[in-house]
């Protein structure tokens, strides 16, 4: 009798311990299977095609090794790729958030109107990519586009934007920054929200100007945010593609072949998959040594409350 009331009490506390466990697997369990199916089982299959050589129906023939990446390191037009993507990401993510930070600040200020006003620009949040850049190709466009249009007025000669390899991609990077301005905006108003009104009435009292309580209080208030726009932006302009397949193809003479679309012309127009499954994940670590840099060098000079 004393046995089975001590199997009892064990299999309630038991059912305790693992009731909330079972519970929370469950609620836990389609967000696992949505990361397994869409993020882990690519990137395995990925690190496990570059190893071997594939046909063209991506099926393993034979083991290379590292040989795939050894051809890769040893390719000019990786290097090339890189090198676009790494100016792509320097044309795109800093002068984002330096149009943003104006933007926001104007639109934190209490005055009427300013809801309009921040719906406006907010809005492009909205806009999908490949909107945009449709919109952007037809204001690029050499004889009936907008831009053309106002370099004329100014008295400047057209330009062929997305023909011309010196300017192809910084068109595409002006239509990637226009597209995520809402965001930047939206997250740098949230931020603005937490800065103390206090401390920007004493540091008026002590006669600071607008510029110094900006520097001095404001900006480093708004750090968090600006270094999580920072990461975030960065990872989003080395996996950028749409506006790239829609407005250049990656042309003019491979002025826009950044790394993403050059994985994407080797997979599904070469299909040299095994090839362009050793570029994914070498843009993945590349990925994920900047945003480990970044952690380790930028946030040190995050002020966190």
């Amino acid at each position: 009798m004393l046995q089975n009331q001590r199997n009892s009490e064990k299999s309630k506390q038991l059912r305790r311990t693992l009731g909330p466990l079972v519970s929370a697997s469950l609620y836990l369990a389609p967000a696992a299977l949505i990361l397994i199916t869409f993020v882990y089982y690519p990137l395995l299959r990925s690190v496990y095609l570059s190893l071997y050589e594939t046909d063209f129906l991506a099926r393993p023939i034979f083991f290379t090794g590292i040989g795939q990446y050894q051809e890769l390191l040893s390719s000019p037009r990786f290097w090339d790729s890189l090198r676009i993507t790494f100016l792509f990401t320097l044309y795109t993510v800093p002068f984002a958030l330096v149009i943003a930070m104006p933007v926001a600040l104007l639109g934190n200020l209490p005055v009427r109107g300013r809801t309009f006003y921040r719906t406006t620009f907010i809005c492009t949040i909205a806009v999908s990519t490949a909107i945009a850049s449709v919109v952007w190709t037809w204001m690029f466009a050499p004889t009936t586009g907008v831009m053309n249009d106002l370099l004329r007025l100014v008295g400047i000669a057209p330009i062929r934007w997305l023909q011309d390899p010196r300017f192809a991609l910084p068109a595409v990077s002006i239509a990637t920054i226009w597209k995520g301005l809402g965001l930047n905006v939206l997250f740098l108003l949230a931020g603005l929200q937490g800065v103390s009104d206090e401390l920007l009435d004493a540091a008026r009292i002590d006669g600071a100007n607008s510029w110094q309580s900006f520097r001095n209080i404001t900006l480093p208030m708004l750090s968090p945010t600006i270094f999580f726009l920072l990461v975030v932006g960065t990872i989003e302009a080395f996996r950028s593609f749409a506006q790239i397949h829609i407005m250049t193809q990656g042309g003019p003479l491979r002025s826009t072949s950044i790394l993403v679309y050059a994985i994407y012309r080797d997979a599904f127009i070469n299909f040299r998959f095994s090839y362009a499954s050793t570029q994914a994940v070498t843009l993945f670590l590349i990925i994920l040594a900047l945003t480990l840099i970044q952690f380790r060098v930028v946030e040190r000079r995050v002020h966190y409350q």
